[in-house]
């Protein structure tokens, strides 16, 4: 399973915000194919057993962008890559939060 985070700043907007943006970014994955995302205040996750699909869907968020008339677009992504196991999002979440519950 792929897990990815993408952070994306445009650069130069008209105002401090980026939300209308970001929202937009993450509109254009939201039917792509073996592809879960979950977003939180700070970045949006992908998932998803295909690095293309991830590379495609990272790719539409920054040409979404650029698209809506941003000419420079700051992208961070991490990607985390494992096949040894079949760990989804919500399980390495559980995971963490089992450590911190036990005393």
């Amino acid at each position: 399973m792929i897990q990815a985070e993408i952070s994306i700043y445009p650069i130069a907007t008209r105002t401090t915000s980026a939300s209308f943006y970001i929202a937009k970014a993450i509109d254009s994955i939201r039917n792509v194919n073996n592809l879960r995302y979950e977003i939180n205040s700070m970045r949006t996750i992908l998932e998803s057993d295909d690095m293309d699909v991830i590379y495609n869907a990272s790719k539409k968020m920054i040409e979404t962008v650029h698209n809506l008339g941003i000419a420079r677009v700051e992208v961070i992504i991490k990607i985390d890559s494992r096949r040894d196991k079949n760990v989804k999002m919500e399980e390495k979440l559980n995971s963490i939060k089992k450590f911190m519950e036990s005393k």
